[in-house]
C-alpha cells in the first residue's frame, strides 16, 4: 500500500507534504505581492470561459474555411508521403 501511495505522489508522503508547503508559501507570497485573491482568479477564469463560449460560436462558422485551407496543404503532402513510402 505504501509503495502505491509513493508511486502516486511521486515521492514519500513526508517529502511531498514539505514540497507542497514550500510551493504554497511561494505562490501565496507572489499572490500577496500582486494583490491577487483566490476569488478574483476564479472570477477571471469564469469570465474567460464565458467570453470564449460567446466568441467560440462565431468561430464555428469559420471551421469550413479552416478545413478547406488546411486540406489544400495536408492532402497533397499526405499523398506524396504515401507515394514515396510505397516505393520502399
Amino acid at each position: 500500500m505504501s509503495d502505491q501511495v509513493n508511486r502516486f505522489l511521486g515521492d514519500s508522503l513526508g517529502r511531498t507534504i514539505v514540497k507542497l508547503i514550500v510551493v504554497s508559501l511561494i505562490v501565496g507570497f507572489v499572490m500577496k505581492i500582486f494583490g491577487w485573491r483566490p476569488m478574483d482568479l476564479i472570477e477571471n477564469v469564469r469570465h474567460f470561459i464565458l467570453d470564449l463560449w460567446h466568441t467560440g460560436f462565431a468561430a464555428l462558422g469559420s471551421i469550413g474555411d479552416y478545413l478547406i485551407l488546411g486540406a489544400t496543404i495536408v492532402i497533397p503532402l499526405f499523398v506524396l508521403f504515401r507515394i514515396f513510402n510505397y516505393r520502399r
